[in-house]
């Protein structure tokens, strides 16, 4: 089975709305990179529904997928998390999140009907924001003298890399992600360069 060298995810936060019934749904989508983002945006959104029913979500982090979580909020078993779930997964997507939001209006759904009332809400939701393809990134410490600063510079713009943190000074450290489509390629261009230790992170 061949690595992953990129991955889809969603490019901005968006917002849908869907009614059933008299109840209402807001469905929310976040692209995120950690757990840590996830719980930060929800915690938002209970801040911004204080009076709302529920507030169920799900996300899946990482590109290897293994990192999930789906949650009902007090909704029955498996009619709100697992179908918003399902819907980041049709679309094949990872570091995303999807809020749902539900003001209840009086009316029972019943089972069908509040797994179907929340799925519609996050396959709404993930329509209004551009799917975006990333590289899988694999990260290296590059330490360097000052001199050197402009040919390290154009390597890492060349390879489209993306820096994580630097420290620019006569002797200068900087933190990159290399698409892993590029890595082997880049490793012996900045070999060539002398004065310049890598350290594989």
């Amino acid at each position: 089975m061949q690595p992953l060298t990129s991955y889809h995810t969603i490019s901005t936060n968006a917002q849908a709305d869907f009614k059933e019934k008299g109840s209402k749904f807001i469905g929310y989508a976040f692209p995120v990179s950690s757990v840590k983002d996830c719980n930060a945006n929800i915690a938002l959104i209970r801040k911004e529904h204080p009076k709302a029913t529920h507030h169920c979500f799900a996300y899946r982090l990482g590109i290897d997928g293994n990192r999930f979580r789906a949650n009902d909020d007090g909704e029955p078993s498996g009619t709100a998390g697992k179908p918003i779930l399902g819907q980041i997964d049709s679309k094949e997507l990872t570091d995303v999140l999807v809020v749902v939001v539900r003001y209840f209006g009086g009316k029972q759904l019943g089972i069908p009907g509040l797994i179907a009332a929340y799925k519609t809400t996050a396959a709404l939701v993930l329509q209004m924001t551009p799917v975006c393809r990333k590289p899988v990134l694999s990260f290296m410490q590059l330490n360097f003298d000052y001199t050197q600063t402009n040919d390290v510079l154009t390597l890492v713009k060349k390879f489209d890399c993306v820096v994580d943190s630097q420290s620019i000074d006569l002797f200068c450290t900087m933190k990159i992600g290399i698409p892993k489509i590029w890595l082997n390629e880049f490793k012996n261009k900045i070999n060539d360069l002398p004065k310049v230790n890598t350290k594989d992170f």
